[in-house]
């Protein structure tokens, strides 16, 4: 019955065998890891609420909490998410609920937009669940109201005419509109200009004729028709957006930003068109989804990396000194490689920059960021080499703006890496080239650029130009599984050949719900359109469309309704043929008056902020901690040093002291001291831990300082401020407020104490400094002293005020 004999049931056989193994291997990885996906989410509140000896209690639980259920874009919701919202409305309609209140559901959909079928969505579900719904609420004498949408406040008239005429027939509207209905929109816009052109096929460009008896020595070239109608396209929007076309409905000439072009899938055709309207200085967006490595900047920052990190690689040294983020053009690369001695050229970089200003800047970046390659994280390393460097904008300038978005994924992924794993240059680098790491782009704003995406892609946006290319072929997607819909049943037919009764049927249902989602894709494409559609394409079979394909049924369509009308690109240099046109007249009046190409860039008055530079960030931009000052810091006494890192320690735990002590009773603090140590230093010996005690008890009763940990003195108190352009956060160890002074102390441990004020550390110097300014701001007027005591000795200095009258912030 499956066919193919006992190949043919060995192949399914086969398969699930292998798909049995992948799935429990996956299930385990999942509960190893305590995960969900998507699927198990959905899977987990659909059995949650079918399961009958808890769905009655939480469905009771549910009944006082949900009032209103909304279900959008109803048409691209798969079966099981049409089960968890059939449970969650059970109880509306079963009588009286936890609460006295009119519940309803509220589902917005239309069939004809059903595209996702790769994400499960079935239009014969949305049918069924509408079906399920009416029964139920008028089983409950409440209203179901159905409310048809047929009015569009997107499209034109023109656009809409030409939408209405295209599904009027067979074979369009099979799968699009419901039998015995009509599909005639009506339109919001009713006195908007619109334009529809369908334009003749791109041929084949005819080959240049030889003389006869030429010898066949040279090559000749001929031009493929996608080749043709990509030129084509581009000059037309070159031409369509320089502002020579008027946007009639909206007064105002076409911009770059408006025209949107729309592909069946992604492909070269995509990269092609792309890099055509760079070629005509046409902005352009770029694709909506890309591959992250197979971008030009990632391609040089990955190449960047490697170079630090393996510089005797002379072919990635050479790319990166020709990348933008170097610079170097042909003619320098070539002086610097051509005729050196040996293989390397790094050598000869180092070599030749000493005396050679092209070379110097090359060099001196290579060290800086090779000097740290070994030890910085790789966010850290990309971020000062695109930011302070300059290479962003070095890298925009060259690639243009599209290459912002894949710039920023890199930098996001260098975060997520180092989330997960050891922040190493080279295992960043090893793992960003492991994955195929797709991303997709933002291009619901046209943002002055000409935006190529998916029909998928562009479900929900529209724009004032739509060009429709892709439209001459069927789908071409080899179909090896096949899923019977009446029992989830999966066939493996690796050969068509090997069809037998049930495949083949099975075969047949997929290829008319393929061939229906396809025309379905058409209507999406078609309504995206605001005042303009373009429909075109390349000439694939005996010079003409393939039956069925887009291109076919908008021809069949318009023939009825459309004007015929010959088009000459000669101009462009295109070809001549015969095609259709679509028009509606501008009616209505266009909003804000009429704007010409010359208002819209002299007649708008500009903001008085626009040329004004904008204010300066704090500097630095995150708050300047004093306890990290920007000056270096001494070197700390090693815990692995002679003493075993017993100053280390010592410096700690006296530092413990002297934040808790002062607060309790002067009689109190020796045997609180030695409780703590007994517990935080049981390891060392009774004689120790009285020393530190006694150590500890000596600074709190000196009498030159003994006010400091008095009355009226904090601990650990929290100061932030703004001191001209620096922004300070810091912490002060111990403050003495008094009425005409401010007294600031400050702890050092696991320092070596200083012998005098002359050989304090600048970088204390300019915290205490910061310290000062903050303070002298909350209490102008006072005296501010400021106290440095080491634990490591004890000892306590003093800085006198003109120590610390130098500007606060980072060099």
């Amino acid at each position: 019955v499956l066919g193919g004999g006992i190949a043919g049931a060995r192949a399914p056989a086969a398969l699930y065998r292998l798909a049995d193994g992948i799935l429990a291997e996956y299930r385990r990885v999942k509960d190893e890891r305590a995960l969900l996906d998507y699927d198990d989410l959905i899977l987990a509140a659909r059995d949650l609420l079918l399961r009958r000896d808890i769905a009655g209690w939480v469905l009771y639980k549910l009944d006082g909490g949900i009032d209103h259920i909304l279900i959008d874009e109803a048409q691209d919701t798969n079966p099981e998410q049409w089960e968890v919202v059939a449970a969650l409305a059970e109880e509306f309609f079963s009588g009286a609920g936890a609460r006295e209140l009119e519940r309803t559901i509220f589902a917005v959909g239309d069939v004809k937009q059903s595209i996702f079928s790769f994400q499960r969505a079935d239009p014969a579900a949305f049918e069924r669940m509408r079906a399920h719904f009416a029964e139920r609420i008028r089983a409950a004498e409440a209203v179901f109201a159905e409310v048809p949408l047929t009015q569009s406040f997107r499209s034109a008239p023109a656009v809409l005419r030409a939408v209405d005429a295209v599904f009027a027939s067979s074979p369009a509207r099979d799968g699009v509109v419901p039998p015995r209905e009509l599909l005639e929109h009506q339109p919001h816009r009713s006195g908007a200009a619109g334009l529809v052109e369908l334009w003749p096929l791109a041929p084949k460009e005819e080959a240049e004729k030889s003389e006869a008896w030429e010898p066949p020595v040279g090559r000749r070239f001929q031009a493929k028709p996608r080749q043709r109608l990509i030129k084509l396209l581009a000059r037309r929007i070159r031409k369509l957006t320089s502002g020579g076309e008027m946007l009639e409905s909206r007064g105002r000439p076409i911009r770059p930003g408006d025209v949107l072009v729309l592909v069946r899938r992604r492909g070269d055709f995509v990269d092609l068109l792309v890099k055509e309207l760079k070629a005509q200085n046409v902005p352009v967006a770029g694709l909506d989804r890309m591959v992250l490595m197979n971008q030009l900047a990632v391609q040089d920052l990955v190449a960047f990396g490697h170079a630090l990190l393996h510089p005797e690689d002379d072919l990635t040294l050479a790319t990166v000194l020709k990348s933008p983020l170097i610079g170097l053009d042909e003619d320098q690369l070539f002086r610097l490689a051509a005729g050196r001695e040996g293989s390397r050229l790094w050598a000869t970089l180092r070599r030749r920059a000493a005396s050679d200003r092209d070379f110097a800047p090359a060099l001196e970046l290579l060290l800086r960021f090779g000097a740290r390659a070994d030890f910085a994280r790789p966010f850290e390393l990309y971020a000062e080499l695109l930011g302070p460097c300059g290479g962003r904008r070095r890298l925009i300038e060259r690639l243009g703006p599209e290459a912002a978005d894949p710039i920023e994924e890199f930098l996001t992924r260098a975060l997520a890496y180092e989330r997960e794993h050891a922040a190493s240059l080279q295992g960043f680098l090893a793992w960003l080239g492991d994955g195929r790491i797709e991303i997709k782009r933002e291009l619901d704003r046209g943002e002055g650029m000409v935006r190529i995406m998916t029909v998928h892609g562009a479900k929900g946006l529209q724009a004032p130009v739509v060009i429709l290319p892709d439209t001459t072929q069927l789908p071409t997607a080899k179909r090896s599984l096949l899923w019977r819909g009446e029992d989830d049943l999966c066939f493996w037919i690796p050969e068509k050949k090997q069809d037998g009764e049930v495949t083949r049927a099975t075969r047949a249902l997929a290829d008319r719900a393929e061939a229906e989602e396809h025309r379905r894709l058409l209507y999406v494409a078609l309504t995206r359109a605001e005042d303009r559609l373009i429909v075109c394409g390349w000439s694939v079979r005996k010079d003409d469309a393939e039956p069925g394909s887009w291109y076919d049924l908008v021809r069949s369509g318009l023939r009825e309704v459309a004007e015929p009308a010959a088009f000459d690109f000669s101009e462009e240099g295109g070809w001549i043929g015969p095609g259709y046109r679509i028009r509606s007249p501008q009616t209505d009046p266009v909003e804000g008056g009429r704007a010409t190409a010359e208002s819209l860039e002299t007649g708008v008055a500009q903001p008085s902020w626009l040329a004004r530079a904008a204010p300066g960030e704090p500097d630095p931009p995150r708050p300047l901690a004093p306890s990290r000052p920007s000056a270096e810091e001494p070197p700390v006494r090693s815990p692995l040093g002679a003493d075993q890192g017993r100053a280390f320690r010592r410096g700690r735990l006296i530092h413990r002291l002297l934040e808790t002590l002062p607060d309790l009773p002067a009689e109190e603090r020796w045997q609180a001291a030695r409780r703590f140590l007994d517990m935080a230093a049981s390891d060392l010996d009774d004689e120790a831990r009285s020393a530190l005690a006694a150590e500890t008890l000596a600074v709190l009763d000196d009498a030159g300082f003994g006010p400091l940990w008095g009355p009226g003195s904090l601990a650990e108190v929290p100061v932030v401020g703004r001191i001209g352009t620096a922004s300070i956060a810091g912490r002060i160890d111990r403050l003495l407020v008094e009425e005409g002074r401010i007294t600031i102390l400050d702890y050092k441990t696991n320092r070596p104490p200083p012998a005098r004020l002359e050989d304090v550390p600048p970088a204390y110097l300019e915290q205490m400094a910061a310290y000062r300014a903050a303070l002298a701001l909350v209490y102008p007027g006072r005296e501010i002293r400021c106290l440095l005591l080491w634990t490591d000795g004890p000892r306590l200095i003093e800085v006198p005020p003109a120590r610390l009258d130098a500007p606060v912030g980072r060099p």
